[in-house]
């Protein structure tokens, strides 16, 4: 669901493909006819912002037709009266309607996704960043949990990281209700252990999201802004307001590998090593945790991350002088020992790579997460339901902006370029520039031909771009990434966030496409 996979994940990718010549069904849900498309045995093509309309359904039908263990509800679960009230509206035909489906396809997709022996639910972007991006996330566990589709082999659900080590800086303390070890800042117990292992007390409130910050930079609050690896100037929605708050800004730090646009309007810019050039852990998808080695080494100009923030800490009063990310790895091992206490590098070494949690040198480490709902533990802790209702996206289509857009990644860029721009010569590359993908029914009635270049338009911005007629896309909706500051598309986006995680709603709003006279 809302996974380009093929091209945002190839190598996840090409292993469903693989497993697909196996035996495995694979059903799309997406807006677009993906590439993974081909490889599957149904493609639900809905309608952008829906998939709640979707799953509620999914969930009536599986409770109306006793395609669920009662036994596991009762034993494992919280809350499924709250469920089955919540979701009693969605009828197939309801949904139908909604999301553009026929009510055939829903009913044979939940009868297979729940009486199957194992079903597993891969999701990305396309379900996060919407203004009820959170709400899809509670639907799609609740799905899991009703089915019992949860902490067995071959089961479960799976968000698709979308770099190698996202959820590590997740668990490191780049969230900001957690402390380095994926602990939370909250937990008393927790934040007393790191308090006397560095001698200092810790807020426990949580920080401030992405999107809170930016506002209180908005309002005056906040007049400095350290930003380390992240280029927001071209990936954050409503790029021209973006701008605008940078400039109110007393001082702007940022910590990077390229002179991204970020940067290039930075006080200060700190520069640090790349991939290639440190010693480390990463921690994939699946809580996997590898070694990285230095593969060459660093202009003499240039410092680890963790060597900057060290030096930072130590002239603003706090010494810190650890000797390498080893050290820094055996302290956190240290103080979250529930989850990393026996993963050492030497370990890792001799294994390659162990899943967390492991607590302790002997543990194998943990393969597969909630499998406590099948060991009829005597006190196991029930899991709610969280039901939760349909919204449709916060911008629709109107007479003067017609079409929905939808933005996402292409295969060989990732996020705002600044690292995949740059090709060895004799590397191929399909896709140079940005386009608009536009069903050919739409670019007839505009006059628009393939190539032709166009003009997009949307309540907080314009640019113009290439079109690209495909059947990709559906009628009335039309798709860009990111990817190239030459075509800044997050001058269309829309200024709308979920109310929780504050992610940007980037999947969907209003625009107009008219030929440049």
């Amino acid at each position: 669901m809302g996974s380009n996979t093929t091209e945002a994940h190839p190598i996840i990718a090409n292993r469903i493909k693989k497993a697909v010549k196996s035996g495995l069904r694979v059903i799309v849900i997406d807006p677009r006819k993906i590439e993974m498309v081909k490889s599957a045995h149904r493609h639900l093509q809905i309608k952008v912002g829906t998939d709640i309309a979707l799953i509620n359904a999914f969930l009536r039908i599986i409770i109306k037709e006793n395609l669920y263990n009662p036994e596991f509800i009762q034993t494992y679960t919280i809350d499924f009266d709250s469920l089955k009230k919540q979701v009693e509206p969605y009828t197939p035909e309801f949904a139908a309607a909604i999301t553009g489906l026929s009510a055939k396809d829903i009913i044979t997709t939940a009868r297979e996704y729940a009486v199957s022996s194992g079903s597993m639910i891969a999701y990305t972007l396309g379900i996060t960043e919407h203004h009820c991006g959170v709400n899809n996330v509670f639907d799609i566990a609740n799905l899991a949990l009703l089915t019992g589709n949860i902490g067995k082999p071959g089961a479960g659900i799976m968000p698709l990281r979308g770099q190698n080590n996202v959820q590590g800086a997740g668990d490191m303390g780049c969230l900001p209700n957690q402390l380095a070890g994926a602990m939370s800042l909250t937990n008393d117990e927790y934040r007393d252990r790191y308090e006397k292992e560095w001698n200092v007390q810790l807020n426990p409130m949580a920080g401030d999201t992405q999107t809170r910050t930016f506002d209180r930079i908005e309002s005056g609050d906040l007049k400095a802004l350290y930003i380390i690896g992240e280029n927001p100037l071209l990936a954050d929605v409503n790029m021209n307001h973006t701008k605008e708050l940078m400039k109110k800004l007393d001082l702007l730090i940022v910590q990077e590998i390229f002179l991204t646009e970020t940067a290039s309007i930075a006080d200060v810019v700190l520069p640090a090593c790349s991939w290639g050039e440190v010693d480390g852990t990463y921690t994939n998808t699946d809580r996997r945790i590898q070694r990285v080695r230095k593969a060459v080494e660093p202009h003499p100009n240039v410092k680890e991350d963790w060597e900057i923030l060290c030096e930072l800490s130590t002239v603003m009063g706090y010494p810190m002088s650890y000797s390498s990310s080893e050290e820094i790895w055996n302290e956190v091992r240290k103080l979250a020992w529930e989850m990393y206490g026996g993963i050492s590098y030497s370990r890792l070494e001799q294994e390659y790579s162990i899943h967390y949690p492991c607590p302790d040198e002997k543990h194998p480490g943990t393969f597969v997460m909630h499998e406590r709902f099948y060991q009829n533990a005597p006190h196991v802790r029930k899991s709610p339901f969280v039901p939760v209702d349909f919204t449709p996206p916060m911008e629709l289509p109107d007479k003067e902006f017609p079409f929905t857009l939808t933005t996402g990644r292409r295969y060989e860029y990732y996020n705002t370029h600044s690292q995949t721009r740059y090709y060895a010569p004799g590397v191929k590359v399909k896709q140079t520039e940005e386009t608009v993908d536009i069903h050919p029914d739409d670019a007839l009635v505009l006059g628009i031909r393939d190539g032709e270049v166009v003009q997009v338009r949307s309540r907080r911005g314009e640019l113009t771009v290439k079109a690209k007629i495909t059947e990709q896309v559906v009628p009335g909706l039309v798709f860009m990434s990111f990817h190239w500051s030459e075509t800044p598309t997050n001058v269309l986006t829309l200024n709308e966030y979920d109310p929780i995680s504050g992610t940007a709603e980037y999947k969907a709003c209003a625009v107009a496409i008219s030929r440049i006279q």
